[in-house]
């Protein structure tokens, strides 16, 4: 199988104040090391080894990559989904693994340019499927549906399960555990974690809805500039083409995508997200 090539497109907002504050680029650059919050919780973008705190995942090769591009070492801070945005802020790390576009993150920091989208579906127990068929038949005031405390689907579980009963769960614990757990009937993902979870946990399935919800693009965060009259401003990271990791090279199964199952690369875009193989151009 060839090899797909993809471009590092992370790009780095710089403050760029009067004051003349020292941009992220190069704080890092003076100190040689890149640091990069990620949640180890996310397969398969990020994913934390107990055993020894070592992290794998698509994330994790792309932020390890652009590290080596730039000649520093790369330094993986460990955060959870709620305190993902204030790391920024505060310059706990440089930027995060992947993370969903949203306005509220949007007002806080900044983001790379997009690679690439994904949807949410909701999951269940393999032995409930005659009894959950669609995005209906969980919005009733009998279902428990649980989500991760910080998470978009934190917000999503009350805006899709209105009448449902909702079960918010705090990192280190994860919303799938209450559903194997049978403390929750149901809890919502990305197509691209929901078929990771079942294929790890077969007792769980992903429920056969007419079409997932809230395509959602899908990039890093970083920090957001603040000059008055400049705007944002952005500097170039990288425009290295390097072979992909492992995990890009092999196929992605995304489940119901509106027309049914599929499968498709990260590369090539999920969701009908854009292909990750792009120009880094001055903003």
């Amino acid at each position: 199988m060839k090899f797909l090539k993809v471009a590092l497109a992370t790009i780095f907002c710089i403050a760029a104040s009067q004051a003349s504050a020292q941009s992220a680029l190069q704080e890092i650059l003076s100190s040689g090391v890149l640091k990069a919050g990620t949640t180890g919780d996310w397969n398969p973008m990020t994913m934390r080894d107990p055993t020894n705190n070592a992290y794998t995942g698509y994330d994790i090769d792309v932020m390890t990559e652009l590290a080596k591009d730039l000649g520093v070492e790369i330094e993986f801070v460990p955060t959870d989904w709620k305190t993902l945005v204030s790391g920024v802020t505060s310059g706990k790390y440089h930027m995060t693994g992947s993370a969903s576009i949203s306005p509220a993150r949007a007002k806080a920091a900044g983001y790379s340019m997009s690679y690439f989208s994904l949807a949410t579906v909701p999951l269940i127990l393999a032995r409930n499927a005659d009894k959950y068929k669609d995005w209906d038949d969980l919005n009733n005031g009998d279902v428990t549906v649980a989500a991760t405390l910080g998470t978009t689907q934190e917000k999503q579980v009350k805006q899709f399960f209105p009448d449902a009963q909702h079960k918010i769960v705090e990192a280190p614990a994860r919303d799938f555990q209450e559903v194997l757990a049978g403390r929750a009937d149901a809890h919502i993902t990305s197509n691209v974690e929901a078929n990771k979870l079942v294929i790890k946990y077969p007792q769980m399935a992903i429920v056969p809805v007419s079409e997932p919800k809230a395509p959602t693009p899908i990039a890093m965060l970083l920090p957001q500039a603040d000059h008055p009259q400049a705007g944002t401003r952005f500097l170039r990271g990288t425009r290295k083409e390097v072979e992909s990791s492992e995990l890009i090279q092999k196929p992605i199964a995304l489940g119901p995508l509106g027309t049914g199952t599929g499968t498709s690369r990260l590369s090539s875009g999920i969701a009908g997200g854009p292909d990750v193989t792009t120009r880094v151009d001055s903003c």
